[in-house]
């Protein structure tokens, strides 16, 4: 299958799940060596974990990598299948570096390396329950008006998803404060949503600031091994657009994105505007609704027997 003119995205934390990409693991040779590489990498059983009912998965130190070795599984699993080539590579805060594995960009181990240590590095910024996020969900949804009403609160904008979904992330015992003022601002609109999402930290908020020297390090080490031009295929979302070729920027736009906005909105967009095609592989599909709200048709790949009524037809 020739798809020149394809886009490939994958989702983040929060989409692992018990199981997932055991049907890969079992069905497909290069996906099975895929999670034993992993497992080589990190000195644990990767596929142990992502299999088993261990609690351990949703830990952000473990879901990190073992989300990374399951897309990346899922990839290889279904190049081999069905020749599968896309052009351009998008990634949500961690599926971003999934996407720039697939890209060839940054090795496997690499990536798997440095999201374990990101991971470590994220959980322990913050105290346990100091921290919070919440999706803001409207179908009139106004930016400015959330950045509005979080300006004076230790409240920051996290996911710049799509018109209709804005997550928010800081300290927990501000996000009342923050619901009130935007049931107020909004003269309490029917569609307007608060929800409060299941993380263990304020991820892409001012409060991960602390953490981004040591993680600069733990990028440096492996930037003699990162490939620019391949890079310039994926998109950042730190900046919104693509990576730019040098391996100076790769580094500092990775490090931006562990306390500034996921700008996925723009990342989107200008997958939208380059690729005829989207798809999106991961244990879970989140991707898909954002780029349908936006009129954009978003194909997932969830599975072994998803991937077969996806690309086979092809």
């Amino acid at each position: 299958m020739s798809q020149e003119s394809a886009a490939v995205v994958f989702p983040g934390q929060g989409t692992q799940r018990h199981g997932m990409g055991k049907d890969f693991f079992e069905a497909v040779d290069v996906s099975r060596r895929t999670f034993e590489e992993a497992s080589d990498a990190l000195g644990w059983d990767v596929a142990d974990l992502c299999f088993g009912n261990d609690e351990k998965i949703n830990l952000t130190e473990f879901a990190q990598p073992c989300i990374l070795a399951t897309e990346i599984a899922m990839f290889r699993g279904i190049q081999s299948l069905y020749g599968f080539a896309p052009r351009y590579f998008g990634g949500h805060s961690l599926g971003e570096y999934t996407a720039l594995v697939a890209a060839n960009a940054m090795l496997f181990s690499d990536a798997l390396k440095t999201v374990h240590a990101r991971g470590q590095l994220m959980q322990q910024a913050n105290p346990p329950g100091a921290g919070a996020m919440a999706a803001v969900i409207s179908q009139n949804l106004d930016e400015d008006l959330i950045k509005n009403s979080i300006q004076d609160l230790p409240i920051d904008v996290a996911n710049i998803n799509s018109a209709e979904q804005v997550v928010i992330s800081g300290q927990a015992d501000a996000m009342e404060t923050v619901e009130k003022r935007l049931q107020a601002a909004t003269g309490n609109d029917a569609s307007l949503r608060f929800v409060p999402l299941n993380v263990s930290a304020p991820f892409h908020s001012r409060f991960m600031t602390g953490i981004k020297d040591t993680f600069r390090e733990v990028l440096q080490k492996m930037a003699d091994r990162l490939n620019p031009e391949k890079a310039s295929m994926v998109t950042s979302n730190f900046t919104g657009g693509f990576h730019g070729a040098s391996r100076f920027k790769i580094i500092e736009g990775l490090v931006a994105q562990i306390s500034n906005s996921v700008r996925w909105r723009e990342n989107m967009q200008v997958l939208a505007d380059k690729a005829a095609i989207i798809y999106e592989i991961g244990p879970n599909r989140p991707l898909r609704n954002f780029f349908t709200s936006m009129g954009v048709t978003c194909q997932s790949v969830t599975s072994l027997s998803a991937a077969g009524r996806v690309f086979a037809k092809g």
